[in-house]
């Protein structure tokens, strides 16, 4: 295909760059339009230097139909319009990023740069309808104005393609455009490109229903545009009476949109009744803008019947995409109901090119990231001195700071958190890839699984069947995903690891003729200070730790006292001493005569007193006193059978010897828990662990502890500190009869 310019097409470019430098105009700087002529021009030997692309468009011609629609639907700078023609010129290599800043300034050759960047994403062959692409392309962009450039640089094609006979191209980049560029142009506040670049999209893909929908509203057209006129003329009236001033039209809905509320609906155009809104646009001076809306409302209000329920109040509090304008629905003639729409001439020019964003409008769907970012775009525009695009100079798309975007050789693109290594990206692919992964080629160069991605790069992972995934590969991914199916697969390889190492001893053992005592392994592996099993056998498997070594530990354990093994809370079990029995001087035996000298006596087993309880005594068949506690199990009994063989007694002097006291304790069941119980009893002044029975069930223990103390106020103080144990949940006396 040709690429020089038939006599035709530069005729065409001619004119069009013609009517650009007027629109121009207002901005354009000295000498900038013949600079620009010189600057797009190739040299005669060199005059195809510009490439068509897959339509067979001049990208001169393509620059300048977008510089066009800039200046007719978005109010650009000059550094904007200049930029789109100049990067054609860098792209065909006429011109290089450092002559454009040298001559033309370092604003012109960032966006220059910014947009080539973006549009580079093209040639990775990116699946666009992914949320993934429109997210990098906002990252590629930087600047927003970069991105208003790539809206209007659509559009313009959108409109150059129409009837070209390659269908299939075409409804592509019509998808593509109304996937990403128009939902892009409603958050940036472009209402007419956006309706324009929908309108095109249902064209280009359903090319039969965008006839249909057009060819019915010509159809209509005469008894539409009547039905306005009747409409808007009274109103008209009544506003000028009143000595506003404003413009009043009406304005038909976009197919796209009629098209949505049809299938909304389910009917057809001719049932639809809001196929058009009537718009009164008042000049007023900013301070008078909201009460002069107010008063068009009045007006309008007063003359046809309102629908309450449809009335929106945009001006009292505006949109959070700073859209402002009063939206009222009224009964008008034929008992048609007819939108109004009442807002300012600023107001109108925010809506319809405005930079302040179109953020959820009609339930676009909105991300909250960009949302805040927005919201500060919209609150800087409004109290600017400048203008807005002077503003955005300095305004970096940063909304996505803490993410990366990375593509695969296919083009494939995958969403990553910032910081997100090689060795991240892999897993995120496939688990099998990232078990694989030795490495990777980023951007056709070898890097290794720990290299940090950027946004934009190509990622090509490599592998090796040998590779297998390593603890401290841990220490450098950053995404859940990675570290999950790490710690899997080093859990499997452990498993695997632990039953050969396990293998290894069992044939160790039996080559030395020893039997295992499983118990007494497991108190070996807790001695040598692994926490499973599985992770000693992993040891062994490794041979990390000599297997060898294990066996001589293992008969060294054997050869030792019983008494010398650790055991667990259940089988913890201690020796009751003899039974101490106080001096016979401790305690005071009274009858109705006075104190009795030299009666024996001794403490009843049943509910075991210990010095300072309060106790009686009880003489028994063979003449020794028994002394119980008053609240002994048994004292009802003895009270209603023998009261005659009852005897008062008391403690008397000071004790200085040790009384048994048993305790039940109820816990968690935890061999820790039992050792903790002994330390304190043992740090206790005056006390003595005497026995532990333990049994354990389902979590729990509950194990009675006998000890040795100095009295009552003395077990009382040792309950308190045994009730402070983790694990432990209660502790009581009880007697030894009732155990």
């Amino acid at each position: 295909m040709s690429q020089i310019l038939t006599p035709e097409e530069r005729q065409t470019l001619e004119t069009k760059f013609a009517r650009l430098r007027t629109l121009m105009e207002p901005f354009l700087q000295e000498d900038d339009d013949w600079r620009l002529a010189a600057a797009l021009t190739p040299p005669a030997d060199s005059e195809a230097a510009y490439t068509r692309d897959a339509f067979g468009l001049h990208p001169l011609d393509l620059a300048i139909d977008t510089a066009i629609v800039l200046c007719d639907m978005v109010s650009p700078d000059r550094s904007m319009v200049i930029a789109v023609l100049l990067r054609e010129a860098v792209h065909a290599g006429l011109l290089t990023e450092d002559k454009v800043r040298a001559d033309w300034g370092d604003d012109i050759a960032d966006i220059v740069s910014r947009l080539s960047r973006a549009l580079s994403l093209y040639e990775r062959h990116a699946t666009v309808e992914s949320d993934n692409f429109r997210r990098l392309l906002l990252t590629f962009a930087e600047d927003l104005r970069v991105i208003i450039l790539m809206i209007s640089g659509r559009l313009a094609l959108m409109e150059a393609i129409n009837h070209h006979p390659d269908e299939k191209r075409v409804a592509q980049v019509a998808y593509e455009s109304g996937y990403l560029y128009a939902p892009l142009a409603h958050r940036l506040g472009l209402y007419a490109i956006k309706s324009r670049l929908e309108d095109l999209s249902l064209k280009y893909t359903d090319r039969e229903t965008f006839t249909s929908i057009a060819r019915k509203l010509n159809q209509t057209k005469v008894r539409r545009d009547a039905y306005i006129a009747d409409f808007i003329a009274p109103v008209k009236a009544k506003l000028e009476a009143e000595g506003l001033k404003f413009d009043i039209k009406g304005r038909t809905k976009s197919i796209y949109s009629i098209w949505n509320k049809i299938k909304k609906q389910k009917t057809d155009v001719d049932h639809i009744y809001d196929l058009f809104a009537i718009r009164v646009i008042i000049d007023a001076p900013p301070e008078r803008e909201k009460a002069e809306c107010w008063l068009a409302y009045s007006i309008v209000t007063d003359m046809y019947r309102p629908n309450p329920a449809r009335m929106k109040d945009w001006i009292s509090i505006p949109k959070t995409n700073g859209y402002e304008s009063l939206h009222i629905t009224v009964k008008g003639p034929e008992d048609r109901w007819v939108e109004v729409q009442i807002r300012t001439r600023r107001m109108d020019e925010v809506a319809e090119k405005g930079l302040a964003a179109h953020w959820r409008y009609k339930g676009v769907k909105a991300e909250q990231g960009l949302d805040v970012w927005m919201k500060n775009v919209r609150d800087i525009l409004e109290t600017a001195d400048t203008g807005p695009m002077e503003l955005m100079k300095n305004m970096k798309m940063d909304v996505y700071n803490k993410e990366v975007f990375v593509f695969t050789p296919k083009g494939d693109l995958y969403r990553l958190p910032q910081g997100a290594t090689v060795l991240d990206f892999a897993f995120n692919i496939h688990t099998g890839l990232g078990c694989r992964c030795i490495g990777a080629r980023v951007n056709d160069r070898n890097c290794r699984i720990n290299h940090r991605l950027s946004s934009g790069d190509t990622v090509d992972i490599l592998t090796s069947n040998t590779q297998a995934p390593k603890r401290d590969w841990l220490n450098f991914v950053v995404t859940s995903k990675a570290r999950n199916k790490i710690r899997t697969a080093l859990k499997e390889q452990e498993s695997r690891t632990a039953e050969l190492g396990k293998e290894l001893l069992q044939r160790r053992f039996k080559n030395r003729k020893i039997e295992i005592d499983e118990a007494a392994l497991t108190r070996l592996i807790k001695r040598v200070g692994y926490k499973t099993a599985t992770e000693f056998f992993a040891r062994l498997g490794e041979e990390t730790l000599d297997v060898n070594s294990v066996v001589d530990s293992y008969l060294e354990l054997m050869e030792k006292p019983e008494a010398e093994k650790a055991v667990s809370a259940e089988e913890f079990v201690m020796h009751t001493p003899a039974d101490q029995q106080p001096d016979n001087d401790i305690l005071e035996i009274s009858s109705g005569d006075g104190i009795v000298k030299g009666l024996n006596y001794k403490l009843a087993r049943c509910c075991n007193p210990i010095y300072g309880d309060h106790v009686f005594g009880f003489i028994s068949s063979e003449g020794v006193v028994k002394i119980h506690r008053k609240d002994c199990p048994n004292a009802a009994n003895i009270r209603e059978r023998y009261p005659y063989r009852l005897i008062r007694v008391r403690w008397s002097g000071k004790f200085g010897g040790q009384m048994a006291a048993t305790l039940q304790i109820i816990g968690n069941d935890d061999i820790g828990i039992v050792t903790n119980i002994s330390a304190i009893i043992n740090r206790e002044k005056n006390c003595s662990l005497r026995n532990i029975s333990i049994n354990s069930h389902d979590g729990m223990f509950d194990g009675y502890v006998t000890v040795g103390t100095g009295g009552n106020e003395a077990l009382s103080a040792l309950i308190k500190k045994i009730r402070t144990v983790k694990g432990v949940r209660d502790v009581k006396r009880v007697d030894q009869g009732g155990r």
